[in-house]
């Protein structure tokens, strides 16, 4: 199943046009405490099964990691189980960082 993914320059344009998505950082509550992208809510990876049911079905959502590899393997699993408005931030928060987008500090 082939995952579709987003790049941080698109997905930059998104969140500045007040496109309505739901951004879920799925990494390590010792990651997210080192930052987060603005406005992204976390999700950690392994909650992702429990959580299913809570996901929108009416607006897209893109999750990232560090890397975007997880992300990418969390998608794949959201699409096998029905969720087909997913999608992974390709490079996930480190492409995000080198793009020199904000990073913020987790609450």
């Amino acid at each position: 199943m082939l995952v579709k993914e987003i790049g941080a320059t698109e997905l930059a344009s998104w969140l500045q046009a007040g496109y309505d998505v739901l951004l879920l950082d799925i990494r390590s509550d010792a990651e997210v405490a080192q930052g987060i992208i603005p406005g992204s809510e976390h999700l950690a990876m392994h909650l992702i099964p429990l959580k299913l049911q809570n996901l929108p079905s009416d607006r897209d959502i893109v999750l990232y990691c560090r890397s975007g590899a997880r992300s990418y393997h969390a998608c794949n699993f959201l699409q096998q189980k029905g969720v087909g408005n997913v999608l992974n931030l390709r490079g996930g928060i480190i492409g995000w960082a080198h793009q020199g987008y904000e990073i913020a500090v987790s609450r």
